[in-house]
């Protein structure tokens, strides 16, 4: 048999796999479909592998099954990549989808290098991923109980006194301290303001849980976290979701590309000497984008260090410090700047793609700087234990 490389391409449902392999020469086929579990899968690879010689690369879409395929596929030695769907190449003549088309086109366009292949998160990474996503989750729910009660309140014409703060344990108590003459307009007061306070307690949990889950997490991704707060507007809740979703800032060799990654860069449509550029894209990654935009309202304020700021810098490295430092000035200059010929949403938009940027850098200086003292510690613990086996 000829050495070579046999690409192959499935395409992942929840029950079921389809297999196409594509081998050093032109042809490509079909393998047919097969069940979406351990077994099968095994069984498939090792029908692969007695086939032929062939080194076996294996590429799937990212999707809703997440990385369970990937993390089975590398336990059995085989090399897999996870592609990014919308990045692959489509045929504007083409009408015609199926399992089967599907997982030969990938195949066939992971042969020709035609795909782009996706971070994949170790299972650490992606547990903490999946907890600030369900705080995000409860984060909506809470709000939208909050709104369903003021609307009803609202709607009776009642109000909360003038010097009252809404969401406080005194407007909680408030709140339950209402009566009705109706029974029905009672057992809705009731029932929403119940709502309320389960998704108050669910977001509390939450909280707690991402707090265990970072005290939990590598050493160097609670040094990144705790970083980035470094930043003005950036709580621990901004920072670790930040780092869940874009992983080792390291993995992005420029700025720009993390900007690209999230998706707040400007689309274009240009041909020949005419540019023409529109409004962000919006391709990449949506958590991201809403906490970047979110923490890049901040920097309408003059550049200062105080409150939760100051103490959030404190036990930081001198270098992270001034970092933050120079984002307060440069970010606020390029918000008062813009403001005079844009749109405030326009100006907050591109302040937090630039904000992206100086993350990038804290985050970077932060992963270079440990895995430095990583390698000077190595020879040094080598030569520890090696005196030690000397001494037994």
């Amino acid at each position: 048999m000829d050495k070579g490389i046999r690409f192959v391409g499935l395409d992942v449902h929840k029950a079921t796999i389809a297999v196409a392999v594509a081998g050093p020469g032109g042809l490509v086929r079909s393998l047919g479909t097969i069940p979406n579990d351990l077994e099968a899968i095994q069984k498939l690879i090792r029908k692969l592998q007695k086939e032929t010689t062939d080194e076996l690369r294996v590429c799937y879409e990212a999707g809703p099954t997440g990385y369970v395929l990937y993390w089975q596929l590398t336990k059995l030695n085989v090399s897999c990549v996870v592609i990014a769907p919308s990045l692959v190449p489509v045929k504007a003549g083409d009408r015609v989808k199926t399992d089967r088309r599907d997982a030969e086109k990938l195949a066939r366009c992971y042969r020709a290098g035609d795909l782009t292949p996706v971070w994949v998160p170790t299972p650490e990474h992606e547990a903490l991923r999946d907890v600030v996503r369900a705080r995000e989750a409860a984060k909506k729910d809470q709000r939208r109980a909050r709104h369903r009660l003021q609307k009803f309140l609202l709607r009776r014409g009642i109000s909360k006194p003038a010097k009252m703060r809404e969401w406080t344990e005194t407007h909680r108590k408030w709140v339950w301290g209402l009566t009705f003459e109706l029974a029905a307009q009672q057992a809705t007061l009731n029932d929403y303001a119940t709502e309320v306070d389960h998704f108050n307690a669910r977001v509390t949990r939450l909280d707690k849980a991402i707090d265990e889950a970072i005290d939990a997490s590598p050493p160097t991704m609670q040094a990144v976290i705790a970083a980035l707060q470094a930043m003005r507007g950036v709580s621990k809740i901004t920072a670790t979701t930040v780092v869940s979703e874009i992983g080792p800032m390291s993995r992005f060799e420029h700025p720009r590309e993390l900007m690209s990654y999230s998706g707040a860069v400007p689309s274009e449509h240009s041909s020949g000497s005419k540019t023409s550029r529109g409004s962000i894209t919006k391709t990449g990654n949506a958590h991201l984008r809403r906490v970047i935009g979110e923490a890049a309202w901040h920097y309408r304020h003059r550049p200062r260090v105080i409150g939760g700021l100051r103490r959030r810098q404190e036990g930081l490295s001198n270098e992270v410090i001034e970092l933050a430092w120079k984002a307060q000035e440069r970010l606020h200059g390029r918000y008062r700047h813009l403001l005079l010929r844009k749109c405030k949403q326009k100006v907050v938009t591109a302040v937090g793609r630039e904000m992206l940027g100086f993350l990038w850098d804290i985050g970077v200086h932060v992963e270079r700087k440990l895995a430095k003292e990583e390698r000077e510690k190595g020879p040094a613990k080598k030569a520890v234990e090696q005196t030690e086996a000397a001494k037994n």
